[in-house]
């Protein structure tokens, strides 16, 4: 299951791991409501919804030529690990949000990647064999099997006991920090870049996504910031959970000028839903998961769960919902991903 808040931790800890990512209004031609003739931002509607997000490109783009690793290079690890990587023709670069594997691919060194993890689900990876068959838990045996030469990850995947195997085996398995935040991207570009022998590279790469996040910044809409709420939902695990304050889904709301209703009414990280607790903070837009939406039985399904449907949003039908594995990977697609998030919220227009 892609796009769980945490692995392991499956209420309120789940997303102790925040995010912050950037404003865009383009409306895209996927979403389910139309721009005005001129391109400015349409009034808002009273019913107008549901809309997905979606990436234009869904792929991601590789620095052209691939750069050449300068090896060995000698690193330390995010566990306070000294690794030497003498090789890195077969790289597996594995964590819970995809974001790893994103960036290798990003430095152009994607065909050098072995394996995936569940979350890695970007057309160019689709074809690699998957290494976490029990959702987020590395399987030894399938990474042994695959004969990687270097192991990137971080403590979002494990168990721990399966890294340590690894490195017994004298694989050098390099851990990257985990914060997983729009401000922890270039610091994870530049770790991963170093573990691989390409600096000058991670370089480009980290130019090239501070200038679309940049770009994003620069189309903030104007009128009144839209109250959104995130709803993480697991309907066929019995899981509904608002985000809050550091919950992650809160920086994403806020980086597309939006203002997160959970954190608004003194929620923290994620909590069980609860109808009052919904009602209370009152969004005008209900953000969630693909995957989650499904797992509730649609946009119907989801105006059953307590509250929903007595909230502007629910009344409104204004739900978005956006694809698991870019939703919250925030890696490099994030400028991206923020640009269809914001193309879909603001479809409708600023609430009045």
């Amino acid at each position: 299951m892609t796009g769980h808040p945490r692995r392991r931790r499956l209420v309120p800890a789940a997303a102790r791991r925040s995010s912050v990512t950037a404003l865009v209004v383009l409306l895209l031609g996927t979403t389910a409501c139309s721009a005005s003739p001129s391109g400015a931002t349409p009034a808002a509607t009273a019913d107008c919804g549901p809309v997905t997000a979606t990436l234009a490109s869904t792929d991601v783009t590789g620095l052209r030529p691939a750069p050449a690793p300068a090896l060995p290079t000698t690193v330390t690890s995010a566990d306070g690990t000294t690794v030497t990587v003498t090789d890195a023709s077969r790289i597996l670069a594995v964590n819970l949000y995809g974001s790893i594997a994103e960036t290798v691919f990003g430095l152009g060194l994607g065909g050098n990647v072995i394996g995936r993890d569940t979350s890695t689900t970007f057309p160019a990876a689709a074809h690699l064999p998957v290494v976490t068959p029990a959702g987020h838990d590395l399987s030894a045996e399938a990474v042994l099997a695959l004969n990687p030469t270097v192991v990137l990850a971080d403590d979002s995947i494990g168990p721990p006991e399966v890294l340590r195997q690894l490195r017994a085996a004298g694989i050098p398995v390099v851990l990257i920090e985990a914060e997983q935040t729009l401000a922890a991207v270039p610091g994870h570009v530049r770790a991963v870049a170093a573990a691989l022998g390409v600096p000058a590279a991670g370089e480009l790469l980290v130019s090239r996504v501070e200038s679309e996040i940049a770009a994003a910044r620069r189309s903030a809409p104007g009128g009144r910031a839209p109250r959104i709420a995130f709803l993480y939902l697991r309907g066929t695990a019995g899981v509904y959970l608002i985000g809050g304050d550091g919950a992650g889904s809160d920086a994403m709301i806020e980086a597309i000028g939006g203002v997160d209703a959970g954190s608004a009414v003194g929620l923290a990280k994620f909590r069980p839903l609860t109808s009052e607790g919904l009602i209370n903070a009152a969004p005008d837009v209900i953000l969630v998961m693909s995957a989650g939406l499904a797992s509730v039985g649609g946009v119907d399904g989801l105006l059953k769960l307590p509250g929903v449907a007595q909230t502007p949003a629910g009344a409104a039908r204004r739900i978005v919902d956006m694809d698991d594995g870019t939703l919250l990977t925030f890696g490099t697609r994030s400028g991206r991903t923020v640009q269809a998030l914001a193309a879909a919220v603001y479809s409708c227009g600023s609430p009045s």
